[in-house]
């Protein structure tokens, strides 16, 4: 018995290598093109974009008189300068609806998606003269496309230029006079929005900011203030900020849902799987040495290639097909495998029964707990105190001593 014994332990040992090795593949497979694929969704697609306030002001340009000494002759010369005085923002009215779009390169998705932004700001000059008022939009990523970019000043369009980074229009403003600037446009990104309030710790007069999002999960990025109401709505959330009187080093930052992702899943699954065929082989060795039968390390042998072969198919399969299809046939296949083979070995009743049940649970179950982030460990405790229960309670009357007497 004990000859038995330690040869299933050297058939687990065995296999965890060829897991940890395939998991491993999985893995490389998956990040080692990662940055080179995110790259090409950002150039495609978007980048990351984080929308700062546009700006307004002018340049005042100011003469002064310098003297300078040259071989004892004194010249004096008119110098301009120019000081650039900026407006600051009285009141921000902003919008933006996201809306999420997957997009999936080699093993991984990516979070693309669409926002529609629009913002309402309101300028004074408080200058005592008129000004040629220059007011500028930094768009929020170089890596965009923008799609209907406009500027309204007081409801008037007007000419918008562009440099690399800005878009920009000038309208003249008298002294005193407020200047409604109303700018939207659609753009795309990647992974995150944010909107940046400046460098720094910086004041914000009179905001709000409306965010409506068609997903529910999302994450409030590092650094950045949580929404001050939070509704649903439909499939996603109505998001506010709203402040009277900000002063804060913060921004405002959504991170968008991640999709399942089936080569980290793939790769998880395959380094957890010695614990499944652990427990497996713990109760198939329990269910058969109770009833008598007497299956050979080989036996046990060709049921962790059984195994084995549930996460070989997964691995490769999983890059063609979606992941939750995938995993249907590689554990109809693994299920096949085992219960076809132990049937000509013990008979149909224990390997459709105790075999394939038990293969149901600590391969199909356990594995498709990864399924559920952040509940797996709970799932595979549960599963492992049912699984003592159920073993404590069906052999408690058992004669041990008997059973594992040398024959």
């Amino acid at each position: 018995m004990f000859k038995r014994v330690a040869a299933i332990a050297l058939i687990v040992f065995c296999t965890s290598i060829a897991w940890a090795i395939l998991g491993s593949t999985i893995f490389m497979r998956t990040y080692s093109s990662d940055s080179r694929l995110k790259d090409r969704v950002a150039s495609s697609w978007g980048s990351p974009q984080g929308q700062a306030p546009p700006s307004a002001g002018y340049n005042q340009v100011s003469e002064e008189t310098v003297s300078t000494d040259s071989s004892g002759t004194t010249v004096i010369r008119h110098q301009k300068s120019q000081t650039w005085i900026p407006f600051p923002i009285e009141k921000s009215r902003v919008n933006a609806n996201l809306a999420i779009d997957y997009r999936r390169k080699g093993l991984l998705w990516y979070s693309t998606y669409k926002v529609k932004f629009t913002g309402t700001y309101d300028f004074k000059n408080s200058s005592d003269a008129t000004r040629d008022v220059t007011f500028t939009l930094h768009l929020p990523a170089d890596q965009a496309v923008y799609d209907g970019l406009s500027f309204l000043i007081n409801g008037q369009s007007v000419s918008v230029q562009h440099s690399k980074s800005d878009a920009y229009a000038i309208f003249p403003m008298k002294p005193g006079q407020t200047a409604v600037l109303n700018v939207a446009y659609n753009s795309q990104g990647l992974d995150r929005w944010s909107y940046d309030f400046g460098e720094g710790v910086t004041e914000v007069k009179d905001f709000e900011l409306h965010t409506h999002t068609d997903f529910k999960d999302f994450d409030i990025l590092e650094n950045a203030l949580s929404p001050t109401t939070e509704t649903p709505e439909g499939k996603g959330w109505d998001l506010d900020w709203k402040y009277d009187n900000l002063l804060s080093g913060y921004r405002i930052g959504i991170a968008l849902p991640q999709k399942l992702q089936p080569g980290p899943l793939a790769g998880r699954i395959s380094y957890f799987a010695p614990v499944s065929l652990l427990f497996f082989f713990f109760v198939i060795f329990v269910f058969t040495t109770v009833q008598g039968i007497n299956l050979h390390p080989m036996n046990y042998f060709f049921m962790a290639c059984a195994f084995f072969s549930f996460h070989l198919l997964m691995a490769y399969l999983v890059d063609h097909i979606s992941i939750h299809l995938a995993f249907i046939i590689c554990s109809a296949v693994s299920v096949f495998l085992l219960v076809s083979y132990l049937r000509l070995v013990v008979g149909l009743k224990f390997a459709a029964v105790e075999a394939g049940l038990a293969q149901f649970v600590y391969l199909v179950l356990f594995s498709y707990a990864f399924f559920f982030d952040g509940y797996t460990g709970l799932a595979i405790t549960i599963g492992a105190i049912l699984t003592l229960f159920i073993v404590m309670q069906t052999t408690a009357r058992v004669q041990w001593t008997e059973k594992f007497a040398v024959r």
